[in-house]
């Protein structure tokens, strides 16, 4: 099997990111985005996805943390797509549900080659330090959008947002680590149209 990692480098008027992907890691990597929480969240993300994953990014804080926190996300699904290759081999489907306390989160995913998402959450409004609840949906936008996947997000239960969107971000984590999992019966690309990337 080939390495399957990626490097992206995104630069522009509002961040400067520079992101490092490995699909069969155990969460190694720094990450530091200037949005404390949501460094927490990607912690979270690569130990649970068995991502070794490295994030440095650098953004317009000072205007929010919109801005870091969606460009992070389209990077990281910029680095997906571009580490799964052609797909030959994997899964393709994850899902997993993850409570945290009295939060319940369920994710499921198709590495499909298409683009969609499907969100089934309420977060209230408010911050959790300088980490907007709505950047929640918006990194999960951009992640999917860039990696071509359909992914289907729904909170289940919950009163603490701190809990809900751990919650999001460790389901998802672990039906991406099965989704893009290396499945040994499978001989080729896991479609009847032949690609999945297209």
């Amino acid at each position: 099997m080939s390495e399957r990692t990626a490097t992206i480098e995104r630069k522009t008027g509002e961040t400067d990111i520079r992101l490092t992907l490995g699909l069969d890691g155990t969460g190694a990597g720094e990450r530091s985005t200037g949005v404390g929480f949501f460094d927490h969240m990607l912690d979270l993300l690569a130990r649970h996805g068995r991502l070794d994953l490295a994030v440095a990014a650098t953004g317009d804080l000072d205007t929010g943390g919109h801005h870091t926190v969606e460009d992070v996300g389209i990077c990281l699904g910029q680095a997906l797509d571009r580490a799964l290759g052609d797909r030959r081999g994997i899964y393709r489907y994850g899902s997993a549900t993850v409570p945290m306390d009295e939060a319940r989160a369920s994710v499921a995913i198709d590495i499909s080659g298409r683009a969609y998402v499907a969100w089934e959450a309420s977060l209230p409004p408010g911050a959790i330090g300088n980490y907007d609840h709505e950047l929640t949906e918006e990194f999960f936008r951009a992640v999917a959008g860039n990696a071509r996947m359909a992914l289907h997000l729904t909170v289940e239960a919950g009163a603490n947002i701190h809990h809900i969107i751990e919650a999001l971000f460790k389901a998802f984590a672990r039906a991406l680590r099965a989704a893009v999992a290396i499945d040994p019966t499978e001989t080729g690309v896991p479609s009847t149209k032949g690609t999945l990337t297209a």
